[in-house]
């Protein structure tokens, strides 16, 4: 007679946790959408190459999220798959073109364009990121394991990429205010370009042991690690 009750229990926990992920996620996606916005315009008005690079891969971002979204609309499993191929093609092409532009740009301003002005904006906001963006972050990633939820890890997971390029942007703004360190801003331009890349490759080759970010499920993690990761990957241990 006793049974039914740690059951209850689980689900009622487990429902709970749904819902702080699919909160987290949605604060998270509408935090990019402002980001992206600021930085665009911040840097358009600085000449900021590292500034609209940052505001363009919060957009990338949020567009992976709406096709992951777009994908797991389809009740078909042959549907979603089909999808999958599509959506994951969109997103590295589009990592592609901003490594693209960033680098011709940013290439450009190192070897005699316009430096970029200083831009107290620029610098707020790459702050408040940084503040911001560890902390979705990691409790995205303990909500996700107790949950054994390996999408909403891996999703955590690229909130902490956000955190890092909002710490090397945050150096390279303040190098350029404080120090007058114009070449700091292409600099870091090109950091976000290497980045890109290397997010366009794992798209485009489909490199992911987690199923895709954005979207809440359970597959086949195990008991004793509560992940949804296939069997050599890490994203539940923070590999």
């Amino acid at each position: 007679m006793g049974s039914p009750r740690p059951s209850v229990a689980t689900d009622a926990r487990r429902a709970v946790l749904i819902r702080r992920v699919r909160l987290l996620v949605a604060a998270t996606i509408g935090y990019n959408v402002v980001e992206a916005v600021v930085a665009i315009t911040a840097g358009a008005l600085a000449s900021s190459t590292a500034l609209v690079g940052f505001g363009l891969d919060s957009v990338i971002e949020v567009s992976s999220a709406t096709a992951v979204a777009w994908q797991f609309s389809a009740r078909d499993s042959a549907v979603r798959q089909a999808r999958e191929k599509r959506a994951l093609s969109v997103i590295a092409v589009s990592f592609f073109a901003l490594a693209a532009y960033v680098t011709v740009d940013a290439t450009r301003s190192l070897l005699g364009g316009e430096g970029a002005d200083q831009s107290i904006t620029g610098i707020v906001l790459a702050a408040l990121s940084l503040a911001i963006m560890p902390v979705l972050s990691l409790t995205q990633r303990r909500a996700g394991r107790e949950l054994g939820s390996a999408t909403a890890v891996s999703d955590s997971k690229q909130t902490l990429l956000c955190t890092y390029l909002s710490g090397v942007l945050l150096a390279g703004l303040l190098a350029n205010a404080m120090l007058g360190w114009a070449w700091a801003d292409p600099l870091v331009a090109l950091f976000i370009a290497v980045v890109a890349v290397k997010e366009g490759r794992e798209a485009w080759r489909g490199e992911s042991c987690c199923a895709p970010a954005g979207i809440a499920l359970t597959t086949t993690g195990t008991e004793d690690d509560g992940c949804a990761c296939g069997p050599d990957c890490g994203c539940c241990h923070g590999e």
